[in-house]
């Protein structure tokens, strides 16, 4: 079972990998003595002075005084031939020597990135497997009742709410898929991890798929839904925050062996995985939740039970490489860096609870949604072993967790069982 709340957790050791099979001794057999001097240049790669033309080769003026002098100069020949030969052959073997998982690393390694094992981060590949026991799309899920609850019976500040928490989600999620796909996924040389990220691509592709499924089966418009992220202060602030957080590093020609590219980028994965994913999304699906809680726009939240039990994995990984990367390269961060992250971070996710709550909805307040913000927030940096920003913040919603665990019973003849089979075993510590 994976410890969300301790992604560095020791996991069990890997099963040592066969001894590499010591390979044999090049055999080179005696080279029979040159009959001329033109076989001798033929039978090796010493080429010296030839020069190739259309014709052949051409070879070098050799003047030979007696004919010991000429025997010489063949054997000299023969032997750099046995020597050509031998050295070839222990450069073959040199190239296909076997991949050690000790020559593994996060970034900046050494083995084939092409070949998976032996692993060196067996936890990675667990978390590839458990991700695709968690499959599913939004197609399984019955909305019928989401369009009755949309017309019928959502207020109108129920209604801003719902529009505008997928008018965020929408936007962030292709920003995610992007950041995997070009800033962390290329980076990463241990195949194990890259393995686990393709599928995370994947992921943030269906939930942008999710959220456009939810907005064309309620009937709003969505070329108005997907720009508000441009046109409102509140949403376009936490994706402009995040741009700029991510898209220095989002170029293949970053070099991580210099000191400062690698804190960028380590500060950059940090601001993805523990805030971006970790808290933003985690909180971010709350104020649609709350209507769930009363009875409303049940299958939009199911769709965002699926999508946060994603989420949960992406920030528990993401924290779990940002650790490995630190512990391999020796990594020191500015406090006061890190300070000003959970700030801005934070006056964004005000000024964005203030708009999409401007008037309370029953069971939920934009002060909700401000306060479990920071209650995340600790959790998270708990789990990257810094500092909690915000002693003593409360939890407001504690059934939020329950979102990401509980096992639901079905009803077969409105939905599809697309329960996940890891989910309810997620330990929060």
């Amino acid at each position: 079972m994976l410890n969300w709340d301790n992604p560095l957790s020791a996991p069990q050791p890997a099963s040592k990998p066969a001894a590499n099979p010591t390979p044999a001794p090049a055999v080179v057999e005696k080279m029979a003595e040159p009959q001329t001097l033109a076989a001798s240049y033929a039978a090796s790669e010493v080429i010296g002075d030839m020069s190739f033309d259309d014709t052949g080769i051409t070879l070098p003026e050799v003047k030979a005084p007696a004919d010991t002098a000429k025997d010489s100069l063949e054997e000299q020949l023969a032997e750099k031939a046995i020597e050509g030969i031998a050295r070839d052959q222990s450069e073959a073997l040199d190239s296909i020597a076997p991949v050690k998982a000790s020559d593994k690393r996060v970034i900046n390694g050494e083995a084939d990135v092409n070949q998976l094992a032996p692993f060196k981060y067996p936890w990675a590949w667990e978390y590839f497997l458990n991700a695709n026991k968690n499959h599913w799309t939004p197609l399984d899920i019955n909305m019928a009742q989401d369009i009755q609850d949309y017309q019928h019976k959502l207020s109108d500040n129920e209604k801003h709410v719902y529009e505008n928490v997928l008018a965020y989600l929408t936007t962030s999620d292709i920003l995610a898929m992007r950041n995997i796909g070009l800033a962390v996924m290329e980076k990463m040389t241990a195949p194990e991890l890259q393995i686990y990220q393709a599928r995370q691509v994947y992921e943030e592709a269906l939930h942008t798929w999710t959220y456009q499924h939810c907005i064309e089966t309620i009937g709003l418009d969505q070329g108005e839904i997907y720009n508000r992220y441009r046109v409102v202060p509140a949403i376009h602030g936490k994706i402009k925050l995040a741009n700029k957080r991510l898209d220095s590093v989002m170029r293949s020609d970053m070099d991580l062996r210099d000191p400062k590219n690698l804190t960028e980028f380590v500060m950059a994965y940090i601001f993805f995985s523990a805030i971006f994913e970790g808290t933003w999304f985690y909180n971010g699906f709350t104020p649609i939740f709350s209507l769930q809680r009363r009875g409303l726009m049940k299958g939009t939240s199911e769709q965002l039970q699926y999508i946060m039990r994603d989420e949960v994995m992406h920030a528990s990984f993401g924290i779990r490489v940002v650790k490995q990367i630190m512990l391999e390269n020796d990594v020191q961060l500015d406090p006061q860096a890190i300070r000003d992250m959970w700030d801005e971070s934070e006056k964004a996710e005000i000024d964005y609870a203030h708009y999409i709550l401007r008037k309370p909805i029953l069971g939920y307040t934009a002060e909700d949604h401000i306060e479990q913000y920071r209650f995340i927030a600790n959790r998270r940096a708990r789990q990257l072993g810094l500092e909690e920003p915000y002693p003593n913040a409360q939890n407001r919603t504690p059934w939020l967790d329950e979102q990401a665990n509980m096992k639901k019973e079905k009803n077969f003849f409105e939905t599809r069982v697309t329960e996940y089979q890891t989910g309810g075993a997620l330990d929060w510590g």
